[in-house]
């Protein structure tokens, strides 16, 4: 899986992590099972670097050795799990941007996609972080688990700027308009306030930006980013 690239300069992180929670265990077991015996490069772990081109017990072994532990992923600037149980800080696993609670969100420690999740009521429930990065100025991407929510309504935005991932009047994934003066919003076809969890995302090399679902591009344009802030904070 490709992770951190720079230029012309990219990176292949060895990770036996294959449904992405940041955890190895039986789930991905169950990857490798199925996959057995088969050519499947993502799935060829051993021997590193680039595997001996089937699916087989050098890879169980591979996989064995991180059992049971949580992976980090070094590029990544902020995580918030949203899997704590009780307070008004939302942890940030992976850097210094620990968020607040406000406007009464409750914390459903059994409810998540994977481990706990936040439920918030649409109307004034969010979590604010300090600033992480400002996204007209480099390559970002932002993904998270969400399942309801309804028309309209902002998924992930920074404080007084743009709104990275949000929902049409159509419950469709969108994100806010580009920057300069033919700056547009992106916006999908793929409904996301359907009850069930979706995995939504929005990436930008300052050429394009691309939205996805479930890992699935459902969007795409030439914008070179969003409007940006080098100071403010992220609402979620």
């Amino acid at each position: 899986t490709v992770r951190d690239f720079s230029a012309d300069v990219y990176c292949v992180r060895f990770s036996p992590d294959f449904n992405d929670d940041w955890r190895v265990d039986i789930d991905d077991l169950l990857v490798l099972i199925e996959h057995w015996r088969r050519h499947e490069p993502s799935l060829d772990l051993a021997p590193v670097p680039f595997g001996d081109g089937v699916v087989e017990v050098n890879d169980v072994a591979a996989l064995m050795a991180y059992w049971q532990r949580e992976l980090y992923d070094p590029s990544l600037l902020a995580h918030w799990k949203l899997d704590e149980a009780e307070g008004t800080t939302a942890a940030d696993s992976a850097g210094n941007h620990d968020g607040t609670l406000t406007g009464g969100a409750l914390w459903q420690p059994q409810g998540g996609r994977i481990d706990g999740a936040l439920q918030l009521d649409g109307a004034d429930d969010c979590v604010g972080t300090p600033f992480v990065l400002n996204p007209s100025s480099g390559i970002f991407s932002a993904f998270g688990w969400v399942r309801g929510g309804g028309p309209g309504q902002a998924i992930l935005s920074q404080q007084g700027a743009a709104d990275w991932l949000i929902t049409t009047d159509d419950g469709a994934l969108s994100t806010t308009r580009g920057v300069g003066r033919v700056g547009a919003p992106l916006v999908s076809t793929a409904v996301i306030t359907d009850g069930e969890w979706r995995r939504v995302g929005l990436t930008s090399d300052r050429a394009s930006r691309i939205l996805y679902v479930d890992d699935v591009e459902v969007a795409r344009d030439s914008q070179p980013g969003l409007l940006g802030s080098s100071f403010t904070g992220l609402y979620i």
